[in-house]
């Protein structure tokens, strides 16, 4: 069996769903990976230019034997009508790739993000089983025309592929309303890369940690105002930065650089209280945070606020929300003195492998086959 993936992230980024989504399929069909790098599908900004001078910590990505990562070509102009048949001339040798590689085989298709390219795959290889994994409410990034060309795709495609995935429940109740058959699947956790948890020890000066990109998504003003009501702890920020902060930062706030993955892990494991501060957002309303996972696999309680899959989890074991400014000093007071029990299943629980093998089994996942439930003639 083989597979192709359209995937959201470039192979060479910190790994995400669709690394572990890979993995995971060939960890169960040692089949073949052929893997699609994002290409621009919105005009370009001024913006992007700090992302390419920044940049995020891909820690040092190999590629397997059993992958070809493929760097799509495209003009940036997706938004506009007619665009892919102008890029469809570019797209001609990865259409007649792609083709081969899928052919004399049970091979599926995946796609990670909504792009015409999907589309004209899909129409290229109707011999393949399909599927949406929706990880993010991608038209919630975009603005203008480029929104609504990338709301007009995801609905074509959500129509078209056998199967949906939702990484969120907000997401797939969104997709519900279009097919009864879309399901959630929530994000998980590397088991295998997780550090020994430390001991949990009542420290004078606590750390309040958050690992990961800090973007427009990111509250500011909260984690700010966490810091001047924790004057005696340090609030550490890990990652890079595409958002500036509002002004000046209290004393008490340390950035630090991005770091792989395995480096983010131990930083956890050091943390007294994990911070998610996303601000809420009709972007935010879709994500299950991997960074939750982690947290809790490590017996590290979360600050968060109450967005997306997290507002669900309001009362769970070491989970503290702050709904505001005004009840973040008591949560956050709450979490700082948590003395939750390490939950030695987690983990286990809520791993890729597990995760994607539930999901797959409503789908009849048998013996290296994916044959899709309810699948339209």
């Amino acid at each position: 069996m083989r597979l192709i993936y359209l995937s959201a992230v470039p192979w060479g980024s910190f790994a995400q769903r669709p690394h572990k989504f890979v993995e995971w399929f060939r960890s169960r069909t040692n089949g073949e990976v052929l893997w699609l790098d994002p290409y621009p599908t919105r005009f370009p900004a001024l913006a992007d230019l700090s992302r390419f001078q920044i940049g995020a910590a891909g820690g040092g990505v190999t590629t397997p034997s059993w992958l070809r990562v493929v760097q799509v070509r495209a003009m940036p102009i997706e938004p506009l009508p007619g665009s892919g048949c102008l890029n469809r001339v570019l797209w001609r040798p990865l259409l007649s790739q792609a083709e081969a590689f899928a052919a004399g085989d049970d091979a599926l298709l995946v796609v990670g993000k909504p792009t015409l390219l999907a589309l004209q795959l899909m129409s290229r290889l109707s011999q393949c089983r399909t599927l949406y994994d929706a990880m993010d409410d991608f038209p919630a990034f975009y603005r203008g025309l480029s929104r609504r060309a990338m709301a007009r795709r995801e609905q074509a495609l959500v129509r078209r592929v056998d199967a949906v995935w939702a990484s969120s429940s907000a997401l797939a109740r969104r997709w519900q309303q279009v097919r009864a058959d879309a399901e959630r699947v929530c994000n998980g956790l590397d088991a295998s890369l997780l550090p020994i948890p430390r001991q949990r020890q009542q420290r004078e000066r606590r750390v309040f940690g958050y690992v990961g990109t800090i973007a427009s998504w990111f509250d500011w003003e909260l984690v700010i105002a966490l810091a001047h009501a924790r004057p005696q702890d340090q609030v550490r920020l890990i990652g890079p930065i595409y958002a500036r902060c509002p002004g000046p930062l209290p004393e008490n706030i340390e950035l630090r650089a991005p770091c792989e993955h395995g480096a983010a892990l131990q930083e956890m494991n050091d943390f007294d209280v994990g911070l998610i501060p996303f601000k809420l957002s009709t972007l935010t309303a879709g994500v299950d945070p991997i960074k939750y996972y982690e947290y809790r696999a490590l017996g590290v309680p979360v600050l968060s606020t109450a967005f997306g899959e997290m507002a669900l989890r309001d009362g769970e074991p070491g989970v503290y929300l702050a709904h505001g400014k005004a009840d973040l000093e008591a949560a956050a007071a709450a979490a700082a003195m948590d003395e939750s029990p390490l939950d030695v299943h987690f983990a286990q629980r809520n791993d890729w492998g597990a995760r994607f093998d539930a999901a797959c089994f409503t789908m009849g996942f048998r013996g290296g086959a994916l044959k899709w439930r309810g699948v339209r003639p």
